[in-house]
Parts: structure tokens; sequence; C-alpha cells
């Protein structure tokens, strides 16, 4: 068996057939080990982070970053005995001649990773059975050089950093491409990391063309909320209604979980008491939580909590699984992980699949309420709006009070309107004293 070994693009899950090469985490020369992150890759669902499956020596990059590689299709070589010497010179493999120009010097590799010895560290792990398709490319491979002047022609410069500051960079969402190092023959320190985190971010200008017009490919997640949201908005006839809140008393509640001493450093936001809220309601109104199967209404005991979050790469929601079963403590660490995990795009496929309820948080944008569209599968979703200081009539006077309003979409063949209003009117009575609905609901 040779010691090279080519490593495709595994199935990431969900039937996808491909994915755009994002960032490679190595270069050709770096020693990796067993289930280190080597690339990240987009897909129709997410962005995730590939482990190696061998340790090594990285021998050959195939595909540069912003390519989009079918699944099975060879994206890096790996020695995984670079001490033993000069690898065997063996016939290079009809796919990595389509993938580099200049074919690796130290012999070729073995196709395909199918069969024994995988190691499940990625959902769905491993190629697709068969030969992935893809456009033939007209290259010739140029004769073998000695091992140490080969050139792929897909290498990849790393940023100078030590390892403490590349995990430092990885904590805090940090691309370290972005940054000029300060430290000596210009590697990155610490200080470079955490100034980039505190000055703020400007959003790129956009750049126009001679016609004065600017074009972005349609690809990835954008691509993929793009069509599920034509298919719902034209499949599911969508009701929506609204209602406005005099939240004082959840603004209050939310002060004193703050000064508890279990709940101190704990990211704690209105959020929470609207999702608590739903959970509530839902209780009461099972059907809420159900999805239209043609001639069946599928009502489900679990809930799948999905949270809309933006990124750079467009809208997802990712949701928190059986998120019923969970204490409010517990539910606010979920939201707070989810969040922050959609930020860095980090989001499995997994976890934006199988929601069953979605919350759309449009406040934290200033924008009162909304109509929004159902996601796929599921009977309903509310839009939580920005919770202002309004006049509001309080005991007969008009008072300042914190109020927000509320809008739920649901599909009208699953959800008649007394049932929509009921529901929607019990979020908002958990609002407007969230205790005294625990006490009199749970």
């Amino acid at each position: 068996m040779t010691r090279i070994k080519e490593f495709p693009l595994p199935d990431l899950g969900e039937g996808l057939a491909e994915g755009e090469i994002l960032k490679w985490l190595v270069g050709v020369g770096d020693t990796i080990e067993l289930n280190q992150p080597i690339v990240e890759v987009e897909t129709a669902k997410a962005a995730v982070e590939i482990p190696a499956k061998w340790a090594g020596q990285v021998s050959a990059i195939f595909h540069a970053e912003g390519e989009t590689v079918e699944v099975g299709t060879p994206i890096i070589a790996i020695d995984t005995d670079p001490g033993a010497g000069p690898a065997d010179q063996l016939a290079p493999s009809a796919e990595s001649l389509a993938a580099v120009t200049v074919a690796p010097a130290e012999g070729m590799v073995e196709p395909g990773m199918t069969g024994g010895g995988r190691t499940p560290v990625l959902v769905g792990y491993g190629p697709r059975n068969g030969a992935a398709k893809r456009r033939a490319r007209v290259t010739e491979p140029a004769a073998p050089a000695p091992p140490q002047q080969e050139k792929p022609a897909a290498t990849v410069d790393r940023p100078l950093a030590k390892p403490p500051v590349r995990k430092l960079a990885k904590d805090l969402g940090v691309d370290l491409f972005t940054l000029t190092g300060t430290g000596p023959n210009g590697s990155i320190t610490r200080d470079d990391v955490q100034q980039a985190v505190q000055r703020p971010a400007v959003p790129a200008a956009p750049s126009f063309g001679p016609g004065r017009e600017q074009r972005i490919p349609v690809k990835g997640v954008r691509k993929l909320t793009a069509a599920n949201m034509v298919a719902s908005a034209f499949t599911a006839p969508h009701v929506t209604e609204f209602l406005t809140v005099d939240v004082t008393r959840s603004m209050r509640a939310l002060d004193r979980l703050r000064e508890l001493p279990d709940w101190r450093g704990v990211r704690v936001s209105p959020l929470l008491l609207v999702a608590k809220a739903v959970l509530v309601a839902i209780k009461r109104y099972p059907m809420v939580n159900s999805s239209w199967a043609g001639d069946d209404i599928v009502v489900k005991e679990y809930v799948n909590l999905g949270i809309a979050a933006a990124t750079e790469r467009g809208l997802i929601v990712p949701n928190i699984k059986d998120v019923g079963r969970l204490t409010l403590r517990e539910l606010a660490d979920a939201m707070s992980a989810l969040v922050t995990t959609a930020k860095e795009g980090r989001t499995s496929p997994a976890d934006m699949t199988g929601g069953t309820f979605t919350i759309t948080n449009v406040g934290v944008f200033g924008v009162d309420t909304g109509t929004p569209i159902l996601p796929p599968g599921e009977a309903a979703i509310l839009a939580f709006g920005a919770v202002r200081e309004m006049p509001w009539v309080h005991k007969g006077k008009i008072k300042p009070r914190p109020v927000t309003t509320l809008g739920l979409s649901f599909d009208h063949r699953i959800i008649d309107g007394e049932l929509g209003s009921k529901f929607l009117r019990d979020i908002g009575v958990f609002l407007s004293d969230p205790e005294a609905a625990l006490l009199a609901w749970g």
C-alpha cells in the first residue's frame, strides 16, 4: 500500500454533491495530525471544517481556495510516513492529473477512500460510491521533479503566527489572513489579534465594473435559502397576525435573573423569554408544532427550535434539538452557543435540518416586526421586534413602557385563525407577566 494517500472531498451529509473550498488551514510541507482540521468547505447547508483522516505531511494540494469541488474528487495528498525517505514513484491517478497542472513528484496516491479504516469524526464521512462527474481539464503533467523542487498548482501560504495565537484567533473569530503582523519577521502577535477584535467592522465597499454594476454569484447557503423561500411562499398559504405587548415585567424578570449567582456571566436577552413563551404556548396548542404531509398533518411531541441568524454567507436557521427538555439555564446556554457558532460560520448541516418552529429576531436590527416566510416543513414562525420605550396606557395613565411587537406567520392549511390567534395571544400574555404565566401554565 502506498504511503502517500489521496484525500477526496467527503460526503458532508444530506445528499450534497459539491462544496466550495473556502480556506486551506494547512500548506504543502506542513506536518499534520490525525483529525486535525485541514480545510474549510462551504456547502449549500453550512461552512464546515474537514479533519484529516491520516497523520503525516502534506505533499500536494489539488484545488485552490474559491474552487467548487464535487464529492469524491481528491483535494489533498498526505504522506503518511514522511520520515522513510523519498516515496516510490507510481503512476498518477486520472483524478489527480485532472486536478493539478504539475503532478506530484513523490509518486502517486491511492485513489478513493472507501472501505475499512474510516474515522467517524464527521457526519457522512467518506466519498460517494462511484466516481464523481466533473468537467475535464486540459492539462498535461510535467516531468517528475526532485522532491525538494516540486510545486503543486495550488500551494497555500499561511500567516506567520505561533499556535497559541492561532488558537486565540480561532476562538475570537479573527481571520489571520486579514491581519498584518507586527512581531518578528512580520509574525502575528496576540496584540494584533485582540486589536482586530476591538476595531469596528466596516462593510466592504462594493466593487463596480465598467457598466457600474456588480454581479454576486448565488451559491452555497444563499442559493439554498432562496430556493427554500420560493418553494415555501408558493406552497404554504401564509397568514400573518401581529400583537403589540408591554414587556415591562419581562425586562424586570431578566434583571433579576442576571443577579442570581448561577446566572452571572450568562448571556441573557429578551429573546430567551420569547423562546420560553413559545415553548409554553406550544404545550397548550401542539398543532402549531406540526408539518403538512399531503394526506396527513404530522404533529411533533418534540420541539426543534430554530433561531434565524444573519451571517456573512446569508441567512441560516440552525435549530436546538428537543429544546422542550431543557431548563431555562440550559436553554440560555444553548441559544448563546447556537448564535456564536452561526456567526463564526461553523454551524453543522445536522443543526440546520429538522426544525419544527422558528423565531426570527428582527429587533436586533431596530425593526419593529415583519411578515416572515415559513421555513419549509414548519407550520409557524414568529418575528420578534425591537423592544422600545413607548407611550402606553398603564392603570389609566399614559406612561413610557418597554414595548415590542410580535408577528406570527402560519400555514393556513394547518392553523386556522382561531388557533393562530390564541397561540399568539398566549405568547403575549407570557411576555406581559412571565412569572405569573409560569405559575399558571408551568
